[in-house]
């Protein structure tokens, strides 16, 4: 899902962008999911047909299946609307709304789906935050099972088939920039999985990236840090509590 962003406003200071899962919210909404199937597990058989690099193919069975076994629209949004926030987002979504106008133009990318996305959104009152929602399109279909496609392709060898993360925020920014008719003051990235790590290597020695402490984006940075210094040049700010983030975000915000 990317539409156009030409009614966004160009005086906007700083660009942030979050993850969804493990980021926004504290578990994976695809693992999630599987709490509408029958008893609440996927069978061995659907699950071994799992490759590497191929997850997008494999939620689209998943969802099929799920499809089959008669799980409706309605109970795979209830189980969205129930997976609870990261400890601190909703004093960072707080902050975000409460700052002048000008300050932060707000993107979410992520490799779940358009419609686990909104539903988790929309039923937090979070939607509105969000200038621009990067993901799976995802729709229901005539027979009532959730449809899934690729985001794109592309050619990145860290990221899975399905999305490189790195290509979305290296063309959004070139594109607003362009857009705006000037970069940003800085560009933020709130993450924590390995493909978070790959649009972080986008972001230069200005910018900030907020890996969630100790999961994979965070451990990737440090030893990017250890084996090729100087490869990741913005500055890193883990955090365990999404406050940690709005801490760092106000002392910017007064430089």
């Amino acid at each position: 899902m990317a539409s156009h962003s030409a009614q966004i406003s160009s005086d906007k200071r700083f660009l942030i962008f979050f993850d969804f899962d493990e980021t926004i919210v504290d578990e994976t909404s695809d693992d999630m999911v599987v709490q509408a199937a029958p008893g609440q597990h996927l069978p061995g058989w659907l699950k071994d047909t799992y490759q590497p690099g191929r997850y997008n193919e494999y939620m689209q069975r998943v969802l099929a299946y799920l499809a089959e076994q008669g799980v409706t629209e309605s109970d795979i949004r209830a189980v969205m609307e129930k997976i609870p926030a990261t400890p601190g987002m909703l004093t960072l979504f707080q902050f975000l709304r409460t700052r002048p106008p000008q300050d932060f133009e707000v993107v979410l990318l992520s490799d779940a789906n358009t419609f686990f996305i909104e539903s988790w959104l929309r039923r937090t009152g979070a939607r509105q935050l969000f200038h621009r929602i990067f993901t799976n399109p995802a729709t229901f279909n005539k027979d009532g099972r959730l449809v899934m496609r690729p985001f794109h392709s592309h050619d990145c060898q860290r990221c899975p088939e399905n999305m490189c993360k790195q290509v979305v925020v290296r063309d959004y920014v070139t594109r607003r920039t362009h857009e705006r008719g000037k970069p940003y003051q800085r560009v933020f990235y709130v993450g924590d999985g390995a493909n978070d790590f790959c649009p972080a290597l986008f972001l230069g020695p200005k910018d900030v990236a907020f890996p969630r402490r100790d999961f994979p984006m965070h451990r990737l940075i440090t030893e990017t840090h250890e084996a090729m210094p100087g490869e990741f040049k913005a500055v890193t700010v883990p955090w365990v509590s999404a406050e940690e983030v709005v801490q760092r975000l106000r002392k910017l915000m007064a430089e």
